[in-house]
């Protein structure tokens, strides 16, 4: 059993009420547009990290992190990118391998939109944590919190951070 925090968007600001919200996981997974690498290494001195680059992620983010990440935890097929699309109108640059091959969890970023969606279609459950950063249109700050078990993924909590400008330090 594995107790994930997951996040994305966070353009170089990382909210420090996530490391309560998150001690209680086992890794941390991040959806992309990273911002810094001050965030990362937070990230990591908390927990074990898994992420993605995003689209506004310098030379350096992207050297660390790979566009694309697909492995299996806890039985489950996981693949996460930054920018996905959402059901059904998935981003034409994974839209051709999702169909060929669905992960059972497909986890992206981008929109700044919190979804959680099972996707009928492809069999799969899509999840994006929306954007716990303070830049984006966003109103409201959102991460996601779950746990994978033996192929099943149970306990979704919605974490809400407050408003994009309701905290005043942080990383």
């Amino acid at each position: 059993m594995k107790r994930i925090g997951l996040l994305s968007d966070t353009h170089g600001w990382l909210d420090p009420r996530l490391r309560a919200h998150f001690s209680a996981c086992d890794e941390i997974w991040h959806a992309g547009d990273i911002g810094t690498g001050g965030v990362t290494d937070a990230l990591k001195s908390w927990k074990p990290l898994r992420a993605v680059h995003g689209n506004i992620d310098g030379t350096a983010l992207r050297a660390d992190f790979p566009e694309n990440l697909r492995f299996t935890l806890e039985g489950v097929d996981v693949w996460i990118t930054h920018i996905g699309g959402r059901p059904p109108r998935y981003d034409p640059a994974v839209r051709a391998a999702l169909k060929d091959n669905p992960p059972a969890l497909f986890i992206c970023g981008h929109s700044h939109i919190c979804m959680v969606k099972y996707d009928s279609a492809l069999n799969m459950l899509y999840m994006n944590p929306g954007a716990a950063g303070r830049h984006g249109w966003h109103k409201v700050r959102t991460a996601l919190r779950f746990t994978m078990d033996n192929g099943k993924l149970k306990d979704l909590e919605v974490i809400e951070l407050g408003g994009r400008g309701e905290v005043g330090s942080g990383q």
